[in-house]
């Protein structure tokens, strides 16, 4: 395998370095962040109305769950 070497900052460096996981090269990590990310149009269509509508509901109610956790913990 050809190898090549980059010169960066460290500050850039402790950041690479914190997106790294255990047991991956920092090469690894490169071609991880920078790939082509999937077009997220390829999702259309895989929900019917009611499944989307049961979602949203869902959605909804984990929210309003959620402010009023907030709210109590913020004694609001």
């Amino acid at each position: 395998m050809v190898t090549k070497t980059l010169t960066i900052t460290k500050e850039a460096y402790e950041q690479l370095k914190s997106l790294k996981r255990p047991e991956e090269s920092f090469s690894k990590v490169i071609k991880r962040i920078t790939e082509d990310k999937q077009d997220i149009m390829r999702f259309a269509g895989i929900l019917t109305e009611k499944e989307g509508e049961e979602m949203l509901l869902a959605i909804k109610k984990l929210r309003e769950e959620s402010d009023k956790q907030l709210k109590r913990k913020l004694q609001l």
